[in-house]
């Protein structure tokens, strides 16, 4: 819903929706669901005949909006900034989905233990009835070590961070302001393929020149621009849509059932691990940056190949390949690194590319993202 506002209006009614605006109404939506989640998550409602979690369905559904906005606003909004700014909001990225899995992981909800339990029975043979005490093995879940109410307002916390950073990013200097103090305010570029996706008012917005404060500054050298063609950018697009598809959608949905079978302690590895792998692999692209769309397209395949292997081992489940070895539990928690980290790279390396291109090309990949 929120990223196909957003994008029917800066297509048909271009300017008239206010970036920075929209960005802190939806952050502050975030910090409010948040915030009654924590008190609410667990009131449930007569609807029916049946009880159902009304408060805790309705603020997911915000949250999720909050999250599904800020791709096609977020990015836009960084054509504003500097472009170092874009390889640092990637690695921000991942890190919002790295502290939090942390947090989860140290709350320790659904660890489980075997217990050996006695009982008592009463056994009749004949005329007699004796009683006899029996063992039976039973699953008991450890309680967590942090409530749920305290897990949701660190989660508020958080949100309020991301608030007090962009109240300080509005703050820093804008790169179309800084170039048109410059001479170069007509350094505007149209191109046919911009012109079919949505460009709009927002072109003096689009491509301005990067400029730092000092004129004798590094920053000051104009970054060197890559032309590509209609065919090219149509590839990477397809390349974002595939890519997002698998990291947002396909593998998370089965990681449990490819890793468990491994045990626990294999879950949680992989699912840690590819989460560090993410703004791992933001930071490596911050400082080895790559536009190969060769390159682009090799990582794309190796990280399909290891879903593949992902996907097949979920496939197996209870049962998968090398379940009883250490070989098996290292394999699938290496698969889940690389796949994290060979996509999240292509997905920096995308945005870098659209980041020289224009506004719109940002908010296509924003849409393409959730589309994926």
């Amino acid at each position: 819903v929120g990223p196909l506002f957003v994008t029917l209006m800066n297509r048909f009614r271009p300017g008239l929706l206010k970036e920075v605006a929209v960005i802190y109404a939806i952050v502050s939506v975030g910090v409010m669901a948040c915030l009654l989640l924590a008190f609410l998550w667990s009131h449930t409602s007569l609807i029916a005949g049946t009880f159902h979690s009304i408060p805790f369905l309705i603020l997911t559904f915000f949250l999720a909006l909050v999250d599904c906005t800020s791709s096609v606003t977020f990015l836009p909004f960084m054509m504003q900034l500097q472009p170092q700014y874009t390889n640092t909001f990637f690695i921000g990225e991942g890190l919002s989905g790295l502290i939090p899995a942390l947090i989860a992981l140290g709350q320790g909800s659904g660890i489980s233990s075997c217990t050996n339990v006695s009982y008592v029975v009463n056994i009749t043979t004949g005329s007699e009835t004796v009683e006899s005490t029996i063992f039976q093995l039973e699953t008991r879940y450890l309680p967590p070590n942090f409530s749920t109410l305290i897990f949701f307002l660190f989660m508020t916390g958080m949100m309020l961070v991301c608030l007090l950073a962009f109240f300080f990013l509005t703050r820093q200097p804008r790169v179309w302001e800084l170039s048109q103090q410059h001479l170069f305010p007509s350094n505007i570029v149209l191109n046919s393929f911009d012109q079919i996706l949505d460009e709009g008012a927002d072109l003096q917005l689009s491509r301005g020149c990067s400029f730092s404060k000092d004129p004798k500054a590094p920053g000051d050298i104009l970054p060197q621009k890559v032309s590509y063609s209609l065919t090219q950018l149509t590839l990477i697009y397809l390349l974002i849509t595939w890519v997002n598809a698998l990291t947002n959608g396909v593998l998370p949905s089965v990681q449990s059932y490819s890793c468990l079978p491994y045990g626990h302690t294999t879950y949680h590895l992989a699912a840690t691990l590819s989460s560090v792998a993410n703004p791992l692999a933001c930071i490596v692209a911050m400082f080895l940056p790559s536009r190969s769309l060769t390159l682009m397209v090799i990582l794309t395949m190796a990280g399909t190949g290891f879903g593949a292997y992902n996907m097949a081992i979920a496939v197996m489940s209870p049962c998968p390949l090398l379940q009883q070895s250490q070989w098996g539990d290292a394999i699938i928690v290496l698969s889940w690194v690389l796949f994290t980290g060979t996509l999240s790279y292509m997905k920096v390396m995308a945005g870098v590319i659209l980041r020289s291109r224009s506004r719109s090309a940002l908010v296509w990949y924003g849409v393409l993202e959730q589309l994926g």
